[in-house]
């Protein structure tokens, strides 16, 4: 019998066993774009996966245009930006993530009410797909991954990963495990985190994390002092800015993290806890009702255009002292 070279050579699984080639992501809004682009800029194939091929392609030009404004600020070169979107894969269909090791489901509903069911829809779909041993994740902020993955045949390997945008700027990633998330899955989800270059904060699951439950109060308290015309829209931001070192004031968070999204948060942790610190603002109801959202509006508490912030003012800037 004839003896063949790869006779002697490791099986493909014994090689690939505990490694990480490929990443996915379930819902590429802002969110998922920024995750996408930072596994993507750190060497790992990405896929993602949206609901139309239409949304495919407006992602991928997005992605491109938030690459453009890094290149215009130095921050990387044309032939880096073309290797990143090299890496990234776009598709409306789910089998494409039968490789990847890691699957972040980043989807964001604008429905009101809990996203629970949609998301725990989006886990079956990424279970019926993906191998046995692919950890699926959450970035969900306020919703517990016990939740999530009750619908998983395998709840062992769901664990929250847990972006805060902006994604490239933010140096950690809270890994939130739920009271079955395997020791497995965990060390696979922190090793990604850190091959991305972030730094994994270990988290036992509670709706809000630490980001959230800390980020909340902070805006509604902002809300409150330019409600009594304490002052202005900018000068809140400016005041907590120099006074914490924080990058960015209540208010400018509040319109990045998209206020719409903000409002679901408030309402999912005052459900949960009950706590007046966590009821949403009344301006905050305000501007959401009239669509008025933030950044990806292009107007919330400030004015955007093309992810910038083109103007002081936004429609509620009367209340202050502006």
């Amino acid at each position: 019998m004839a003896i063949k070279l790869e006779d002697f050579s490791l099986s493909s699984d014994v090689m690939l066993k505990g490694s990480l080639h490929k990443v996915g992501v379930v819902g590429c809004g802002i969110m998922g774009q920024q995750i996408a682009l930072q596994t993507s800029q750190y060497g790992i194939d990405v896929v993602f996966v949206d609901l139309t091929e239409e949304l495919v392609e407006k992602v991928k030009s997005a992605m491109s245009e938030t690459l453009d404004g890094i290149i215009n600020k130095w921050g990387m070169t044309a032939g880096e930006k073309k290797l990143i979107l090299s890496r990234i894969y776009g598709t409306t269909d789910f089998s494409a993530l039968a490789e990847c090791d890691v699957i972040i489901e980043t989807i964001n509903s604008s429905k009101p009410g809990t996203s629970l069911p949609l998301r725990q829809n989006v886990f079956r779909k990424i279970e019926e797909n993906v191998r046995p041993d692919a950890v699926i994740a959450s970035n969900t902020a306020t919703l517990m991954i016990s939740d999530l993955s009750s619908v998983l045949k395998n709840p062992e390997r769901a664990i929250g990963l847990h972006f805060i945008a902006p994604v490239r700027d933010v140096k950690i990633v809270e890994l939130v495990r739920s009271l079955r998330t395997s020791q497995t899955a965990y060390e696979m989800a922190a090793k990604y985190v850190k091959m991305i270059g972030k730094k994994g904060i270990d988290v036992n699951e509670s709706p809000g994390n630490i980001s959230t439950r800390m980020i909340i109060p902070f805006v509604n308290e902002a809300c409150e002092i330019l409600m009594e015309g304490v002052a202005s829209v900018s000068d809140i931001d400016e005041t907590m800015c120099e006074a914490s070192g924080h990058q960015m004031g209540p208010f400018e968070i509040a319109d990045r993290v998209g206020l719409d999204k903000l409002l679901r948060w408030m309402e999912n942790l005052y459900c949960e806890f009950g706590q007046v610190k966590y009821k949403p603002s009344p301006l905050i109801k305000r501007l959401v009702r009239a669509g008025m959202n933030g950044q990806i509006s292009g107007e919330g508490f400030y004015k955007w255009s093309n992810g910038r912030k083109v103007g002081k003012k936004g429609p509620i800037s009367n209340l202050g002292r502006e």
